[in-house]
């Protein structure tokens, strides 16, 4: 008899919040991948932090007048690369995640917080130099997302959570990357460059109990950016400008299109790199969406900050590729 009433309000509180799911407050997966390939036993580890506030509501395209609802994603990335020769890489990205959701309506507030290692990726990539051209780098990878997090956290009421605010997806995940970048011919430090990634997900069987089978939407994000070189007190700086699309296909439960959930997201990125050492740099982002076209009525991305440190162990006498 539990397990029928726990089953009723986990279902009933779903329904609540279907109309706040969102599609962008997960951890940013997509986002970290694509370490550059150092040459030939060259090994990069990079330690980020990243912030996402969610606080606009959409419905479709226009954005409503309700601040009633905010979510915010803190994430910890650790990326770890190792170039097997001058073309042939592997990368892996390891996550933790808190999320927390308020919601503030009839001067009552609700508020919930979950915490905890999120999924892994793992991915192999190949470079193709000057395949398109000179001064051209193509780059192919092909990889999975490891349903390393949790994704039967549950409430203080032992109310199963819905989905998106789980730090895990509880299924594996296929994940195609591409990337080309060129140099340009009136700036030798400048360089051109996009990339696109694809997430074919899976299924959780898991989902409520063991009771439904949840699936994401896949995604896809194409990325197209301006990155340069340049000299400021005694230090390399890299600013860049980046151009982000994104494609969330609805999510599913039981085979049926979950409302309130998919759309699509064009974004502008602006970001700056320090050369701090020879081996050593730093990386900051700021994220800042342009347009949103929201299935159903969503809570959408407000802004994005990513700050973060890489360091690089390099052999000596290597190629660098890219």
């Amino acid at each position: 008899m539990r397990s029928v009433i726990f089953l009723f309000f986990g279902i009933l509180s779903l329904g609540q919040l279907s109309a706040q799911t969102c599609c962008s407050g997960g951890v940013p997966l997509s986002n970290n991948l694509g370490l550059p390939n150092e040459g030939k036993g060259s090994f990069i580890v990079g330690l980020n932090y990243d912030y996402n506030h969610l606080n606009t509501l959409n419905a479709g395209t226009e954005k409503l007048d309700d601040d009633s609802r905010s979510r915010n994603t803190n994430s910890i990335l650790l990326n770890a690369g190792y170039a097997i020769d001058e073309r042939l890489s592997v990368e892996a990205l390891f996550t933790w995640v808190n999320q927390t959701r308020t919601i503030r309506q009839f001067g009552n507030e609700s508020f919930t917080e979950t915490r905890g290692i999120g999924d892994a990726v793992f991915l192999i990539k190949y470079a193709f130099p000057e395949l398109l051209g000179i001064g051209t780098i193509l780059n192919l990878g092909l990889g999975t997302k490891a349903p390393f997090g949790k994704s039967n956290l549950t409430s203080e009421e032992g109310f199963q959570l819905t989905a998106d605010l789980q730090p895990g997806s509880g299924a594996w995940d296929i994940l195609g990357w591409t990337s080309i970048s060129k140099k340009l011919g009136f700036r030798p430090s400048a360089t051109a460059s996009g990339s696109i990634t694809y997430r074919l997900t899976a299924k959780n069987n898991s989902y409520l109990n063991d009771s439904s089978v949840y699936e994401f939407g896949d995604v896809l994000q194409a990325n197209v950016g301006y990155t340069d070189q340049f000299l400021l007190f005694n230090t390399v700086v890299d600013p860049g400008l980046i151009l982000k699309y994104r494609k969330a296909f609805a999510d599913q439960i039981d085979g049926s299109d979950l409302p309130n959930t998919g759309g699509q997201w064009v974004f502008v990125r602006p970001e700056l790199a320090a050369q701090l050492s020879k081996n050593m740099k730093l990386l900051t982002r700021l994220e800042l969406p342009i347009y949103s076209k929201v299935v159903g009525t969503q809570l959408t991305p407000t802004l994005r900050f990513t700050a973060g440190i890489s360091y690089t162990f390099i052999k000596n006498n290597i190629t660098l590729v890219n």
